[in-house]
């Protein structure tokens, strides 16, 4: 079965319902939607591409990107979206390893060629107009067959820390995350609507397909990104969204209802979920947004290596107060998804008793085929048939997993171990504090000293002895930051992460 036969069925089930919005405006019904991406299978069949060949889409979110993932689909090949914000050369290196033929780009980030790819089209070029144009009878088109470990959806890493390395996610492997998703994220009915603010070449487009499956609508805003005052009067006018966003997405929303005056009653008119995850979401942070918008909260841990699929922290877990452990569990990421176990273990790759910090493994449907062209790197990430993730946590009694940090960001200082989301979540409680980034800086007598990157909040000026102090009320002094930089921002890719790799690098540099 092809991740093709969802479009096919909703357009038998339901022809005439509204499937792709741009903006509040309709761009395709569930019929019309199926029948451009029939024809451009078609299209691209008849253009001599087959079966597993690589097709590169480089652009920023559009109606059209939902079209084009599902026609490649249809036609048995394999979809390579990358990060819109992405330098061309980048990408054009990107296209090499994968070997793509064909790009479909926006010209917004690529007007010119990129090299080494046959054939670019631009989304909205007469010609892909031309290959978008809609069959008279879908069913008509054979959907290309595929096997459950067919590459279908080739993502690229951040490659923050070297070349970004190719995941091959599989039919089974986003089969798997579309059927998890109905199981332990939120339930789906007809006629719901998903927004794409965050970028579809990742999550957020990856949440497609369970939305598909239910029959739901796809909203593309005017902007084609996050504005938060577009989105909630989006979400007025054609019905609660549901959205995958990064904490920095959340935030901008949560600061715009606040400012608005709008508390958890009128945010539900604009929004149903917004699932989150992708980077920490610290305990202070969701305590304000759900004391600001109410419980429309889900989180998720995953990497693009299980994609979205890891645990999950309901949204009644986020909302049970009365728990005796809620503030340990808001702090978490939840338990197990369905589809996967998940395990901490210690450097042999030996379970770790109950609290005991080590790496987190994952094993399931939802894990990689592998890296492609990589064979060491795979092997050094699947042991045993285990996802080892390169994340530090800890398990307790109840299965909840509570993330430490990257195993490359921990801070080893006097021969202690010390994890930089623990001085992070304590330094964010602090007043006039925004945002925080801790890092290690080498130093010849302690190892690593830590390092408190701090963005302050609009009109205030924490000092480093104010922040010292409160270091000192909450955790042990040795954890403490020995430095404090105040920045006005700090380096975060295009998905809300804080490049901690540019942070130790400026120090270095300094």
């Amino acid at each position: 079965m092809s991740l093709a036969h969802l479009l096919l069925r909703q357009a038998q089930r339901q022809p005439q319902a509204p499937a792709i919005l741009d903006g509040a405006q309709p761009h395709a019904s569930y019929l019309q939607w199926a029948a451009r991406s029939a024809g451009l299978a078609r299209h691209l069949r008849d253009g001599g591409l087959q079966p597993g060949d690589r097709v590169l889409l480089f652009a920023h979110n559009h109606p059209r990107y939902l079209e084009l993932l599902w026609g490649l689909w249809w036609a048995g090949l394999v979809a390579v979206p990358v990060n819109a914000k992405l330098h061309p050369r980048e990408v054009e290196w990107i296209a090499a390893d994968a070997g793509a033929q064909l790009a479909f780009v926006t010209r917004d980030v690529a007007p010119d060629a990129l090299a080494g790819v046959a054939h670019q089209v631009d989304l909205e070029s007469m010609e892909a107009d031309q290959l978008l144009a809609p069959v008279a009878e879908p069913a008509a088109v054979p959907i290309t067959e595929r096997a459950p470990d067919d590459i279908a959806w080739l993502f690229y890493t951040s490659g923050t820390t070297g070349r970004p390395k190719g995941v091959m996610l599989t039919q089974r492997n986003l089969m798997t995350m579309g059927l998890g998703y109905f199981a332990d994220v939120d339930p789906i009915a007809r006629g719901d609507a998903i927004v794409y603010a965050a970028p579809i070449s990742h999550g957020a487009g990856i949440y497609a397909i369970p939305h598909l499956m239910a029959g739901a609508r796809h909203v593309v805003p005017a902007s084609r990104g996050v504005d938060a005052a577009e989105l909630f009067a989006l979400g007025r006018a054609v019905g609660p969204l549901s959205m995958f966003a990064a904490p920095t997405i959340v935030a901008r929303l949560v600061d715009h209802a606040a400012q608005q005056g709008l508390g958890p009653e009128l945010c539900a008119r604009s929004f149903k979920t917004i699932v989150y995850g992708g980077a920490p979401m610290y305990a202070a942070d969701i305590q304000r947004a759900l004391s600001v918008m109410g419980p429309r909260f889900v989180q998720i841990y995953g990497q693009g290596e299980t994609p979205m699929v890891g645990t999950v922290l309901s949204r009644a877990d986020l909302k049970d107060r009365a728990h005796p452990r809620h503030a340990e569990r808001i702090a978490s990421v939840g338990v197990a998804q369905t589809p996967v176990r998940v395990r901490v273990t210690d450097a042999q790759g030996q379970d770790l008793p109950l609290g005991e910090v080590g790496e987190v493994l994952i094993q399931g449907d939802s894990v990689m085929a592998g890296y492609w062209g990589n064979p060491q790197a795979t092997a050094a990430a699947i042991r045993n048939g285990w996802l080892f993730t390169g994340d530090m946590g800890a398990l307790d009694e109840g299965g909840y997993l509570t993330l430490k940090d990257r195993s490359k960001d921990l801070i080893i200082s006097g021969g202690s171990n010390i994890y930089p989301r623990e001085v992070e979540e304590a330094l964010l409680t602090a007043a006039g504090v925004a945002e925080v980034a801790v890092v290690g800086q080498p130093d010849p007598e302690w190892g690593e000293n830590v390092v408190a990157f701090v963005v302050a909040q609009p009109g205030a000026a924490p000092t480093q002895e104010a922040a010292d102090a409160h270091c000192l009320q909450r955790i042990a002094r040795f954890k403490r930051p020995k430095r404090y930089v105040f920045v006005p921002e700090l380096p975060k890719n295009n998905y809300g992460k804080v490049l901690k790799t540019e942070l130790r690098r400026w120090l270095a540099s300094a």
